[in-house]
């Protein structure tokens, strides 16, 4: 650890040895200095990738030479150090905005509940800062702020430290991608059928979940992470990596803001449970899991939203709706999403192959096109979540609003398949076959699930 220096480190520490995960390195407010004495340009633990692990010898040696540096980093940060050893410094970010830019934020937040909220423009009013600014205006708008006596200055300074914490350089997993799913939350909390059962506590939850349910990741799946013995996989066991971090992250954040404190000790030990518990639920490989309960309550008619276990079950089902609505959205932004989305699988099917690794599943760019990626997604991950979502909902005007933008959004990448693809597609309806010939509806199913799905 010659070569860094820890300024504060923002660690969750837990009475059962168990669940202790002071390994876990999450790095609060730090500055990481290597031997040029430049400090690091973001806060956030960027979960290491030991690269002894990967049988690569050039790259060793150019760590070990070239670079100087003592500690093998991760991909995000070597490349961040590579730009600053050569000179590279990132230019400071411009904090102050045109009236102009802050009238139109205002006005786009008199329309945060319309469904077509384009969160792509809202980020660029706001100068990057559309978390922050969106659920600022969110706790205001749910009287949050006033029934849980926070501070707004501490709660700013909380959700700063969250959207800091994503990381700006991954083409999905961003602050961006937080604040849309944010948004969606918002407007699912909204639905008839929930909101009138909702405590404050709930749509707090909700929000918190919703921002965070993200936050720190590193831009490469569960599957990448183990079998690269990362430390955070062997920390949590292979199961829920990359959301128990997010979670952990967000707890680590919680109590060093102190946004919390003046409440009583059980309740936030319960609030951060119930964060987990959401957070958690947006693990994909748990999807079967929540659909096959969800269909079982619509079928008994047993669901009752005054129990609280029934409300939080349903605020897991939407945050994990919230989480995969890109598909719903109206075709333009969709397909910023899903083209972003893929570029981040590619980066890590790209990462792989640099290092002799087997490439993950819809990582490899020569083979897996975006449309037939997004197929499957929406094929087997998508369309069965959210026409549950309907039936719960009673169909209401927004779940058939994103059920039309579904079916438009998929004809839509139907008709781009490349040509191969499209000539052995089956065409039919939406549970079968739509981008390959026999057997490979299978294999997509199965790849969908096992952890590479947006």
């Amino acid at each position: 650890m010659s070569c860094l220096m820890v300024e504060r480190c923002g660690e969750i520490l837990f009475e059962n040895p168990d669940q202790n995960v002071k390994c876990v390195c999450m790095l609060g407010d730090v500055r990481l200095r290597g031997q040029t004495g430049v400090p690091a340009e973001r806060r956030g633990s960027y979960p290491f990738i030991d690269f002894r692990l990967l049988n690569n010898t050039t790259y060793s040696g150019e760590i070990g030479t070239k670079k100087k540096v003592k500690r093998l980093l991760s991909f995000q940060r070597y490349f961040h150090a590579s730009r600053l050893l050569r000179g590279i410094i990132p230019q400071a970010p411009l904090h102050l905005l045109d009236e102009d830019y802050l009238g139109q934020a205002r006005h786009m937040l008199s329309k945060v509940g319309m469904w077509d909220f384009d969160i792509f423009l809202f980020d660029r009013l706001t100068n990057g800062n559309s978390l922050v600014t969106l659920l600022c205006h969110l706790f205001n708008t749910h009287g949050l702020i006033h029934h849980f006596k926070l501070d707004m200055v501490t709660l700013h300074r909380f959700l700063v430290m969250v959207q800091e914490d994503y990381h700006s350089q991954n083409p999905y997993h961003n602050a961006v991608h937080a604040a849309d799913v944010t948004q969606a939350m918002h407007c699912y909390l909204k639905e008839p059928k929930l909101a009138s059962s909702l405590t404050p506590l709930d749509i707090m939850l909700g929000l918190l979940a919703a921002a965070a349910h993200d936050v720190d990741h590193p831009g490469v799946n569960q599957p990448f992470l183990i079998k690269t013995n990362h430390h955070l996989a062997n920390l949590y066991q292979n199961m829920s990596v990359l959301e128990n971090h997010h979670w952990r992250s967000t707890i680590g954040m919680l109590r060093e803001s102190r946004l919390l404190a003046h409440l009583p000790k059980e309740m936030t030990q319960d609030i951060e449970q119930q964060l987990g518990s959401l957070i958690l639920a947006t693990d994909i490989n748990r999807q079967n899991e929540f659909l096959t309960r969800l269909k079982a309550h619509l079928h008994n008619k047993d669901l009752r939203l005054e129990d609280v276990h029934d409300r939080h079950f349903m605020l897991q089902i939407a945050l994990k709706c919230a989480d995969i609505c890109n598909p719903c959205r109206i075709w333009e932004m969709s397909k910023q999403w899903s083209e972003r989305v893929c570029e981040e699988f590619y980066r890590q099917g790209d990462l792989e192959q640099k290092f002799e690794l087997e490439i993950s599943p819809l990582c490899n760019q020569q083979k897996d096109s975006i449309p037939s990626i997004q197929i499957g997604f929406m094929t087997y991950i998508v369309e069965p979540l959210f026409r549950e979502w309907a039936r719960f909902t009673g169909h209401s005007a927004l779940s058939e609003s994103m059920l039309s933008h579904l079916a438009h959004n998929k004809a839509q990448w139907k008709r781009l398949l490349p040509n191969q693809h499209r000539s052995s597609s089956s065409g039919g309806g939406s549970g079968g076959p739509d981008h390959a010939g026999p057997g490979t509806a299978q294999a997509e199913e199965q790849t969908v699930t096992e952890g590479n799905a947006p």
